[in-house]
């Protein structure tokens, strides 16, 4: 089995006894991390190196970043998202692992609504779905996952009214990510438990976190190839309730190794 992970760490020098303790203690195959908040040579390679994991970074000074760990080998293949050379963001990396090709993804969050900023989330998933479209040609096991800053229906948001004017539950958010997933991609969490209130992230501030207060944004999205393949999917609220948590907690999926 191929344990596959997907975690908002929300910078991962301020989060990094968490996630050790989480790697030693979950022990994924692959981990997919976002906000990673580091340039590349800052990183914390050495302490991840040492629990036995193989590195790729696409990072960026204070905001952004992505990463991807494995205990196998990493060939990477997209340092960014194509479709735009002047976007800088480090938001997307992506590699072959062994069978199986898997992505970093974080969405631009989108808000305010109105602005060049939800302009750009919804352009970002436009291209997103053109270069999806092309993985998926090649009919290989493909994981896309990571924070896609999307509520794809109120089920996912605790209060579907008080964040009806969030760039998350827009109709454009949601009808652009729904084009994603019709491409063919299915989402590993949903589709083993399709329960509505099943959230990956809380805010900081109101106890959102103690109130269940919270909203499902964190997926992991797999190729017919991969789905074909997944027997069991999670979300593992252990990290969001340990000292000083990321606001986001991780999501897990299990592929056979057929």
């Amino acid at each position: 089995m191929t344990k596959i992970a997907t975690w908002n760490v929300n910078s991962v020098r301020k989060r990094l006894p968490n996630l050790l303790e989480w790697l030693k203690d979950a022990s994924p195959d692959i981990v997919l991390l976002q906000e990673t908040k580091v340039t590349d040579d800052q990183f914390p390679s050495a302490e991840i190196e040492d629990m036995g994991y193989h590195l790729a970074v696409a990072g960026q000074k204070g905001y952004n970043g992505v990463a991807i760990l494995s205990k196998s080998s990493i060939e990477v293949t997209q340092r960014a998202l194509p479709g735009d050379e002047s976007d800088t963001h480090a938001r997307y990396l992506e590699a072959l692992i062994g069978t199986v090709r898997v992505a970093s993804i974080y969405l631009p969050n989108g808000n305010p609504i109105g602005t060049e900023k939800f302009a750009y989330k919804l352009k970002w998933m436009e291209r997103l779905t053109t270069h999806s479209r092309e993985l998926l040609a090649s009919e290989e096991a493909l994981v896309l996952g990571g924070d896609f800053n999307v509520c794809p229906t109120d089920g996912d948001v605790y209060d579907p009214v008080g964040f009806a004017d969030d760039a998350l539950c827009q109709l454009e958010s949601r009808a652009c990510y729904r084009t994603l997933c019709h491409l063919g991609l299915t989402d590993a969490f949903w589709t083993l438990h399709p329960n509505p209130g099943s959230y990956s992230y809380w805010d900081y501030q109101a106890g959102s976190w103690n109130k269940d207060n919270g909203l499902r944004i964190d997926f992991l999205l797999l190729s017919p190839e991969a789905a074909d393949r997944l027997t069991e999917s999670g979300i593992d609220k252990t990290p969001r309730g340990k000292e000083n948590p990321s606001d986001h907690t991780p999501v897990w999926c299990m592929l056979d190794d057929r």
